[in-house]
């Protein structure tokens, strides 16, 4: 993948595609760390301890619609290749967690890209399904929850033309300030 933006899009996909109702995707950039990292859990269908200790090796897949697999063993090797480290740990009718680092200042870490967009993205293409949206910026923190949204324009969808519009613009906005404008 060329951005880690990518990687959230897709797993965050994976857990979709799981039957989660809830999806929660963090970011955290510690510069006093030089980490990134992810964790994404939900509330999907979970994996068996086999399917775990499998998933990361290239082309394995639950998904009936294609044979190959390769989100997670590409974010492993991600990871690794940045100093960084991934882990999964997953229960049947519980959920996943799915927790990745990198290296913040590696020269082999692909670059952050569009994680507003990425998240704006998921919402709109999955308006039904509830996300946990979490930016931590060297301790400086945004939170974003489609639940509180939906609750205060019921009984209209989060894909509403307006609403979608605002949620794009709030994403961005507030990562942006996170950043202080400047998103590396």
């Amino acid at each position: 993948m060329r951005e880690l933006s990518d990687n959230i899009m897709d797993i965050a996909q994976n857990s979709i595609s799981a039957g989660a109702s809830l999806t929660q995707v963090h970011v955290i950039v510690s510069h006093a760390d030089n980490l990134i990292t992810f964790i994404f859990r939900d509330n999907g269908c979970g994996m068996s301890e086999e399917m775990v200790k499998s998933v990361t090796e290239p082309f394995t897949t639950t998904r009936r619609t294609r044979k190959v697999g390769l989100g997670l063993p590409l974010l492993q090797q991600t990871a690794m290749m940045t100093g960084g480290e991934m882990s999964i740990t997953s229960q049947l009718g519980v959920g996943t967690e799915v927790k990745a680092s990198f290296g913040l200042d590696h020269i082999d870490r692909p670059p952050m890209g569009d994680v507003a967009g990425a998240w704006f993205s998921l919402v709109l293409m999955n308006p039904d399904t509830d996300f946990l949206f979490t930016y931590d910026y060297d301790g400086k923190l945004f939170t974003f929850d489609t639940r509180e949204v939906r609750e205060a324009v019921a009984p209209l969808p989060l894909n509403q033309m307006e609403i979608a519009a605002w949620i794009k613009d709030c994403l961005q906005s507030e990562i942006n300030e996170l950043h202080g404008g400047n998103i590396s």
